[in-house]
């Protein structure tokens, strides 16, 4: 009877954590705007004001949104133009563009975005406009015989704005940040990005256009504040359907965010950076680890995911190399000891593992020398050698000039959990001027 009983508590269990995961996973992947402002409100008031100027007085604007990456500027205007179009009248009126300069890589580009966007393309049959200036003039003349009462306010939303002051004599900034400085269609120009010297970069007559507003989102809550977030990033919603299961969920949460191993890993999180996508990562990697046999979240799991989150990936693929490349590497850092940093070659490293083999008498690493060079190109491909420069067609691969990528302390570590490495190699690394 016990036994039945426990598999349907473990049924409950699975169909709430399938939803429990569902609700967090999305909360921590997407920058959803139903999710909260941490240290923002003013921010957010100060935007949220600018874009009702332009949405429904008709009053032109541009502003800067300028923070570290993570630290919400897409959350902030996401917030914003959700609470502009619940406005009954915007919804229909407002017209949104949203560029970004990863995508759009010069203005030709940006410009057919604009017009796809603005589902302006279909004026000349399914083609847009031939030349960029036939595009950019049919743009700008659409947008200036516009007025601030009858046409349409235009939102343009620029991520990584920095990238698009790398265009071509910046015609596209130029041009909307003219449009926005006359009493022509109302528009408002955000430019989202995390270079503070933005505005060095714009050329002087875009500079005199630009309205200089900015607003700065530098993640100023302290260590008291973060731990209320990761307590409610990890709480489920009130309206969870199996309320009995989201009660014991979020006194869990609420525990957790009391332990002090629990507060350790968090402070060291909070140290090394405040912003809210290294928490989500976290708490993305603890959640991975709840099942139906282990239905809460422990301590223990945030401790594994924060050591899988500072964990060295260079020291792991250490981990997968064989012996004599291992080898190799401990005969690279030899001579960086030895030639302080100065760049080596094939050969000499060929010759520095030659003594070891030699000093050891063993003929478990005396590999022929083409089987020795396979394995220092093989780590080459993994990316823990480069060339120092780059090489001409004719010149001998034993003496190109190479660089290590790992340094002592990381070489060091990933010896001591390098499985069933043999004793001699290991005394051989830590023993740096033995053979001597």
């Amino acid at each position: 009877m016990s036994s039945r009983k426990s598999k349907s508590n473990n049924l409950i269990h699975a169909e709430c954590l399938s939803q429990v995961q569902r609700i967090l996973r999305e909360r921590f992947c997407h920058q959803s705007p139903h999710s909260n402002l941490f240290g923002a409100q003013v921010q957010y008031k100060h935007l949220s004001e600018l874009l009702k100027r332009t949405a429904i007085h008709g009053e032109s604007n541009s502003v800067l949104i300028i923070g570290p990456r993570g630290s919400g500027k897409t959350m902030l205007i996401n917030h914003a133009l959700k609470e502009l179009m619940e406005i009954e009248e915007m919804s229909e009126n407002v017209l949104q563009v949203h560029l970004n300069g990863l995508l759009q890589i010069n203005d030709k580009i940006a410009l057919k975005e604009i017009t796809r966007q603005l589902n302006l393309e279909n004026v000349v049959g399914d083609k847009v406009f031939g030349s960029f200036a036939e595009n950019l003039s049919f743009l700008l003349e659409a947008l200036k015989k516009g007025d601030r009462t009858s046409s349409c306010p235009v939102i343009f939303i620029l991520d990584e704005f920095d990238l698009f002051a790398h265009h071509k004599n910046q015609t596209l900034l130029y041009n909307l940040f003219d449009i926005s400085q006359s009493a022509q269609t109302p528009i408002a120009v955000i430019g989202l990005t995390c270079r503070l010297d933005i505005l060095e970069l714009l050329e002087k007559r875009v500079k005199s256009r630009f309205s200089h507003r900015q607003i700065h989102l530098m993640n100023s809550f302290g260590f008291p504040q973060y731990v209320k977030i990761f307590k409610e990033q990890l709480s489920l919603p009130a309206e969870f359907p199996e309320k009995l299961f989201a009660e014991k969920w979020n006194e869990n949460a609420q525990c957790l965010s009391e332990e002090r191993s629990v507060q350790e890993v968090l402070q060291k999180h909070f140290n090394i950076s405040k912003n809210l996508r290294s928490l989500h990562m976290l708490l993305m990697l603890s959640l991975n680890r709840v099942t139906a046999s282990h239905p809460f979240m422990t301590a223990v799991d945030l401790m594994e995911a924060s050591q899988l989150c500072s964990m060295d990936s260079k020291a792991n693929i250490v981990h997968g190399l064989s012996v004599l490349e291992i080898c190799l590497i401990i005969a690279m850092k030899h001579l960086n000891d030895l030639y302080e940093e100065e760049p080596f070659n094939f050969q000499m490293v060929y010759n520095e593992f030659q003594k070891f083999v030699q000093r050891k008498a063993h003929s478990v690493y005396n590999f022929e020398k083409p089987v020795v060079m396979k394995a220092f190109e093989h780590l080459q491909q993994l990316e823990l050698i480069k060339p120092v420069e780059k090489t001409s067609g004719n010149s001998q691969r034993e003496y190109q000039l190479m660089k290590l990528l790992l340094d002592n302390t990381q070489i060091m570590n990933a010896l001591q959990k390098y499985p069933n490495c043999p004793t001699d190699v290991r005394q051989w690394a830590t023993s740096s001027l033995s053979w001597l």
